[in-house]
């Protein structure tokens, strides 16, 4: 436990992030947890389990738990073209629900973090009429079910089926057919911030990133002054609630993952969950994901995770389905790639298997 807290702490210690939060657990309880660091700095305010993020791409999760719930009720076929379920659909006919899940559908992904919006302007903002033009002016990028190419537009329009087929907004169908189901509370897990409880979000100021930062969005609207090391973040959302839109904490992300590995149907039975967590293969060839979660091995233990990243956050979560444990792990700094820091601080808590 020493040689995994001295990890931890490095992480804040070094100026790597002001704050990280960690947590090891099984199906049924909390095996180790951790958090250390400020989650706003001018406050000298120490983070809590109660602290919200912005969790990004780690939303894609549920969005497709969502569509193989609806399969799992009839109300859709994974292998049918999207169209069917989806008049507007902008893309090639041929392209099915599984494509989009599977992110083998060719639709392109365009640079994503200009696609945010502040909190001050959410209850203004309409994500249909945003990316209606964003859609209408990108092409495939190859055709249908040849190649892995990851998308967020292609999980904009999943969500988008998911409310035409269940006849719901695509937030209360999450709240009440996945959160509700997981015993997940609003403050745990939602698609709204909470002044009180949401961590602010970082960029280290003498970073390559924040220089790029000036060519990709309005900093003087998006961030504050310096504190410290820092720039804050003011808070915002991800346009494509679909494919990022999820605030929560680590307690919301631990009981999700946990209904996740539990042997029961509350959120989808055995043959679905089989579905959902078989890994992709498209031309022959392994894609590293399933359908939403990507795929990896630490000391023999086979696990699905996602990460999820952008300006302010940085979020891991993962299950190991043959053991029954899973992790998470956040942060109050920026992330813009699968950094897998879970592989590291896992470790120390997974025995050895023979491959």
């Amino acid at each position: 436990m020493k040689s995994i807290e001295a990890f931890l702490k490095n992480e804040v210690d070094s100026n790597r992030t002001p704050s990280i939060q960690y947590a090891f657990f099984d199906a049924d309880s909390l095996i180790y947890e951790f958090h250390y660091g400020f989650s706003d700095l001018k406050a000298k305010k120490k983070t809590a389990v109660s602290d919200t993020y912005n969790l990004f791409s780690v939303t894609k999760t549920f969005t497709a738990l969502a569509v193989l719930q609806l399969a799992q009720k009839g109300k859709l076929h994974l292998h049918e073209p999207a169209v069917n379920y989806l008049p507007e659909f902008p893309y090639s006919k041929q392209i099915t629900v599984e494509q989009l899940l599977n992110h083998s559908s060719g639709i392109p992904n365009p640079l994503p973090l200009k696609w945010t919006h502040l909190k001050t302007e959410h209850g203004s903002f309409n994500r249909n009429l945003f990316f209606s033009s964003i859609l209408e002016n990108n092409q495939l990028k190859s055709a249908p079910g040849t190649r892995f190419s990851y998308s967020n537009l292609g999980y904009v329009l999943l969500g988008q089926l998911i409310e035409k087929v269940s006849g719901k907004k695509y937030e209360t169908y999450i709240k009440e057919n996945i959160l509700d189901e997981a015993g997940i509370t609003d403050n745990e897990l939602s698609f709204s911030i909470d002044d009180a409880v949401h961590a602010k979000g970082y960029q280290k100021y003498w970073s390559f990133i924040n220089g790029l930062l000036g060519f990709l969005i309005d900093k003087k609207k998006y961030m504050g002054p310096t504190e410290g090391k820092w720039k804050p973040f003011h808070f915002f959302y991800i346009n494509g609630t679909p494919y990022g839109g999820m605030i929560g904490s680590a307690t919301g992300l631990i009981k999700y993952a946990q209904a996740l590995l539990r042997s029961n149907d509350d959120l989808l039975n055995e043959d679905y969950k089989k579905i959902l967590f078989t890994e992709s293969v498209i031309n022959h060839k392994p894609t590293g994901m399933s359908l939403s979660w990507f795929t990896g091995n630490v000391k023999g233990n086979n696990y699905f995770t996602h990460a999820g990243g952008g300006g302010g956050y940085y979020i891991e979560l993962r299950i190991y389905p043959d053991s029954g444990t899973g992790s998470v792990i956040l942060f109050n700094r920026s992330g813009m790639t699968d950094e897998r820091i879970l592989d590291k601080t896992d470790r120390f808590f997974l025995v050895e298997k023979s491959v």
